[in-house]
């Protein structure tokens, strides 16, 4: 994401402007881990988390076992005093709709439309970002599994390289966070930071370590990430897919102090997508 999409100033009318504050674009040094296995999208149940070698004390699980509905979507969060909003206890999103599809999570069908508190007239899950409430995980592994459905664009969001799915890590604010790109248009896969002060909706994105891989759609899989913090005070991340450890990096203080804390979750833009397990754990 070494290009930005055209975003306006957000307004307190137009939650999908500020929705686009979460990444466009970054820099840097740390090290992140994926672990992805494939698995035949019909017919089986998507692997276990667990499965892709999660360790520590669960700090976090969820299995998306609902009714099939709205989990939560972001005008609950730009309207937080409305009565039909419909909240979730671990997530919020900034732009976007969550729901739940048969047992697990779905990002709906995405679109540009800001939705109403029930994501009946649009999604708006063409920029999606999902994040824990939870602001206070350090050194963790966040796994879960995830299916690609297809890419996809719109009049507001064209194709662009960086469309796909991604991991926020110690996600402090729109302008302070990591995260990686596991599953991406163009085939990259990179470990980025971003930090206040900036052109890029208030902030600077710096590349960590980048790279290229080949996620294929339409199947599940298991992905993996964790964030630890180093003896000489640096940030230390790792990627693994399919079994194979395809990207590392380290955050020296790149752009400004490591990041210490923070939220995790996904970011989608112009894709659909399916995912389950979501589980993180210490390290």
């Amino acid at each position: 994401m070494t290009s930005t999409r055209s975003v306006q100033t957000p307004s307190s009318s137009s939650p999908r402007n500020r929705a686009t504050w979460c990444w466009r674009s970054v820099a840097g040094v740390a090290i992140v881990v994926f672990v992805l296995s494939s698995v035949p999208l019909l017919g089986l149940a998507a692997p276990s988390s667990a499965a892709v070698g999660s360790s520590g004390v669960v700090q976090l699980t969820d299995s998306f076992t609902l009714p099939n509905g709205l989990i939560t979507n972001e005008y609950a969060f730009w309207n937080p005093t409305a009565s039909a909003r419909r909240t979730s206890p671990t997530w919020e999103l900034t732009s976007g709709s969550l729901f739940a599809r048969y047992g697990r999570a779905w990002s709906g069908k995405p679109d540009d439309i800001d939705p109403d508190a029930s994501s009946s007239n649009g999604t708006d899950s063409a920029i999606f970002r999902m994040v824990t409430r939870r602001r206070d995980f350090s050194n963790v592994s966040v796994s879960f599994t995830l299916r690609r459905d297809r890419f996809l664009s719109t009049l507001s969001t064209p194709a662009v390289a960086w469309d796909g799915e991604h991991i926020f890590l110690r996600y402090s604010s729109e302008v302070s966070l990591y995260y990686v790109s596991f599953d991406r248009r163009d085939g990259t896969i990179a470990i980025k930071k971003k930090v206040a002060g900036g052109t890029s909706n208030g902030g600077t994105y710096y590349t960590l370590a980048s790279g290229r891989n080949a996620f294929s759609a339409g199947v599940f899989h298991g992905v993996r990430a964790t964030i630890v913090d180093t003896i000489d005070g640096s940030v230390a991340l790792r990627l693994w897919v399919d079994g194979r450890r395809i990207l590392s990096a380290t955050d020296t203080g790149i752009g400004g102090p490591v990041i210490p804390t923070g939220g995790v979750g996904i970011r989608g833009d112009n894709t659909e997508f399916t995912f389950d397990d979501f589980l993180v754990t210490s390290l």
